[in-house]
């Protein structure tokens, strides 16, 4: 599904800009020219159903993704942010053999037991020139149920656990959320999001490519490159988690004529501060909407959208999504009252990876995920988070656990 979707935008608009990280731009014609010579790479290297990728937000992401989907294996995108000891267990339990990656991580990559490609050694000029000359390779017969993508997130329990996401889960994911945003095919995104979190994934790697959207892409955030960008390339979407959106707020170089272009402005990940919210109204004129979702989700439940939006709400469930508010009696609560948020809808995710008692504990029979966040719906639909059931903290968009950094104290002389 995912890899005809991306056929569909090339047969569409070949020409238009896909992606540009300042180094590299790539056409959609040639993102796909790319992902098939990719393709053929993968598959001779590896038998393994599954394919490791450390990169960072940038042109080749989406090229070695595709590649990865179109040889009929699931990606595995890896949190190059971790130190080798934490990466290590989830190579284990993902059954890894092969990291595809650049040479900026070949100190991390040489601590891991595994092998790895590196893009910078390969001849991929010379592969694509060749490629040019013959017909794209069909898309490969996958069913919509099939793993995608697997993410590892700490979950509940603070050890790592495999999200699996489907086919069917991420493109409904793209498309719902494509109509939920109003977003269209000349708009361009801003891409600051680390592509190994849902969110960096979902919003600004594949709704881009389902919509025929421009991505701009920034591998490693900076307040000044992103307020740069903004400016200079005229962005329209800013997806971004509230830390970023707080550090442009302290940047004295950003004015309202920086924002001018900006069409829609959403910050999810953690709960967006009052200050910041108001700080960038008054200061830019953006009103930034939050939004809410999860890795189990893929991740959009609910976000505000243009002309409709509650302050201190993170808007509206997506079209197919269904929420209801569980209290404590396990009971269907009524409109404003708080209680755990259950969701069921296509993106709900297949599972945890070789974990089907922890899936159980919290997707029911009838398709119901138990988010462990708690929150309300208003009279008008719109979706509150008031607190978190789990023991969990939020830094940065990364979860982190309690037992986790009683665990790094512990290990200092």
């Amino acid at each position: 599904m995912l890899i005809d979707a991306l056929r569909k935008t090339v047969h569409r608009t070949p020409r238009s800009l896909a992606v540009s990280d300042g180094i590299k731009s790539l056409t959609y014609g040639q993102l796909a020219r790319v992902a098939s010579v990719l393709r053929g790479v993968i598959t001779r290297e590896t038998a393994c159903p599954r394919v490791g990728i450390m990169l960072p937000a940038s042109s080749a992401f989406p090229a070695v993704l595709f590649g990865t989907l179109w040889a009929s294996k699931t990606a595995v995108p890896l949190n190059f942010l971790l130190k080798a000891e934490e990466i290590a267990p989830i190579l284990e339990d993902a059954g890894l053999d092969l990291i595809v990656t650049i040479r900026h991580f070949a100190d991390l990559v040489k601590r891991l037991p595994t092998r790895a490609i590196f893009l910078d050694d390969l001849p991929l000029k010379r592969r694509v020139l060749f490629a040019t000359f013959r017909r794209l390779p069909p898309a490969p017969n996958v069913d919509p149920n099939d793993t995608a993508v697997i993410l590892y997130t700490s979950g509940t329990t603070g050890s790592p656990k495999g999200v699996e996401l489907s086919h069917h889960n991420l493109h409904t994911n793209c498309v719902d959320t494509i109509k939920l945003l109003q977003i269209e095919p000349w708009h361009k995104f801003l891409n600051v999001l680390p592509p190994f979190h849902v969110f960096g994934l979902t919003a600004n790697v594949l709704v881009p490519v389902v919509l025929g959207a421009s991505v701009y892409a920034i591998p490693r955030f900076s307040s000044v490159a992103m307020i740069r960008t903004v400016r200079d390339k005229r962005i329209t979407l800013l997806l971004a988690i509230p830390s970023m959106f707080a550090a442009i707020l302290k940047s004295k170089s950003a004015t309202r004529d920086t924002f001018a272009s900006v069409f829609l402005a959403v910050s999810g990940g953690e709960p967006l501060p009052q200050s910041v919210r108001q700080g960038f109204e008054e200061r830019f004129g953006v009103v930034i909407r939050e939004g809410y979702g999860l890795t189990e989700t893929s991740p959009v439940v609910a976000a505000g959208s243009p002309g409709r939006y509650k302050v201190g709400t993170v808007g509206k469930p997506v079209p197919n999504i269904e929420i209801r508010i569980i209290g404590q009696d396990g009971k269907p609560l009524p409109l404003t009252e708080n209680g755990e948020i259950h969701v069921r809808g296509p993106g709900v995710m297949k599972g945890y990876y070789r974990r089907p008692e922890e899936t159980r504990r919290v997707i029911d029979a009838e398709g119901w995920f138990s988010t462990g966040d708690i929150g309300n719906l208003d009279e008008d639909g719109f979706l509150s988070i008031t607190g978190r059931a789990k023991e969990m903290l939020i830094i940065g968009g990364e979860n982190v656990f309690p037992r986790e950094i009683e665990a790094a104290l512990e290990s200092h002389d």
